[in-house]
């Protein structure tokens, strides 16, 4: 296989800002079909991103012999159904995050997956920004020793601001949401502190409520949460910060000080323990407002056709999914969580 085929389930705002365009831009892939329930919606971004087909069904997709893969960009509590569907129609996915509503859920499209040999891959973007592989390279490089604490914020206004639905957006309705901004923005944080830290969540302690927003979701969460390692810090999941998104991170070592998005002119700060200050002119984090591309369609596509585990596979999408069904947990009984086990 020369080219990846693939459909894209779902023309909402991330498959028009993220998916559709970034697979036209990859030269190994083809975009042979789009598919939304709305309608017009799939016709109409088939005209804008030149895909041939345009369906309102996803089991139409999902027969054609001539789409190798899709995107599974649809709410959250649509994932699993659709993966295990595409799974069992022999086609690799690539799905958004949360990855599913439930880890039971998760489990099922990891086994199915691997049943069916196909690519299972979690549309996790922060894994791809350079500044937090540096940081990596970084922390596992000794320097600085072993991080002892840790503090990570994902913020902004709100999904209405990003939705192509607006205020009428599904994230505002557990329905078919399942969770607010810990899994539109928690679980990203989620993924980025075991990846970053190569360590795993032991514990969860968190608390969740809904300060602004309409709907039966929270808005706003705060976890304490414990690595196996030790490390004790923070996860911050907010909607309801006006006035600038933040995507940042803070590591805490033996031997200094890791700051990650929070400087605006040097998106990796470093201070050492001696007092010396190290700052890095790298390329600026993608936002919501300012977008580059995200490095999640290029390694799917790739994982694909070289036969190879993408660097988000699966089971690194339901261990992060496992943190924040932890979290939305501990908020509900005001328990300490283990997160659920893969």
């Amino acid at each position: 296989m020369s080219s990846l085929r693939v459909g894209v389930i779902g023309c909402g705002s991330i498959a028009i800002k993220r998916h559709l365009p970034e697979y036209l831009a990859n030269p190994r892939a083809t975009l042979a079909a789009v598919c939304d329930s709305v309608p017009g919606r799939a016709e109409q971004a088939a005209r804008d991103f030149g895909a041939p087909l345009a369906f309102a069904d996803y089991r139409d997709v999902l027969a054609r012999a001539d789409v190798d893969a899709v995107s599974v960009c649809l709410p959250n509590h649509l994932h699993a159904q659709v993966a295990l569907a595409a799974f069992a129609a022999g086609k690799h996915v690539l799905c958004e995050k949360p990855m599913a509503a439930s880890v039971a859920q998760a489990r099922a499209m990891v086994d199915a997956a691997e049943a069916a040999g196909r690519v299972l891959m979690v549309g996790h973007n922060q894994r791809f920004m350079r500044v937090h592989q540096v940081a990596k390279q970084l922390v596992h490089s000794g320097q600085l020793g072993a991080v002892l604490r840790f503090a990570t914020t994902f913020a902004h206004g709100g999904p209405e601001g990003w939705s192509i639905d607006g205020a009428d957006s599904w994230f505002f309705r557990r329905q078919e949401a399942v969770f607010g901004a810990l899994g539109d923005l928690g679980v990203h944080k989620a993924d980025l502190l075991r990846w970053l830290l190569e360590d795993e969540v032991a514990s969860v302690a968190a608390v969740t409520t809904t300060i602004e927003k309409h709907g039966d979701v929270e808005d706003n969460a705060v976890c304490l949460v414990r690595m196996t390692s030790g490390a004790l810090g923070t996860i911050a999941a907010s909607w309801t910060q006006h006035g600038g998104e933040d995507n940042s991170t803070h590591l805490y070592c033996e031997h200094g000080v890791v700051h990650i998005g929070s400087d605006p002119g040097y998106p990796l700060v470093v201070r050492r323990e001696d007092g010396s200050v190290e700052r890095r002119s790298l390329e600026a984090m993608s936002t919501n407002d300012h977008q580059a591309a995200s490095g999640v369609i290029d390694e799917f596509v790739d994982a694909v056709l070289s036969g190879r585990e993408p660097a988000v596979n699966g089971r690194a999408g339901a261990a992060a999914l496992a943190v924040i069904a932890a979290a939305a947990e501990s908020s509900r009984t005001g328990r300490t969580v283990v997160p659920e086990p893969l």
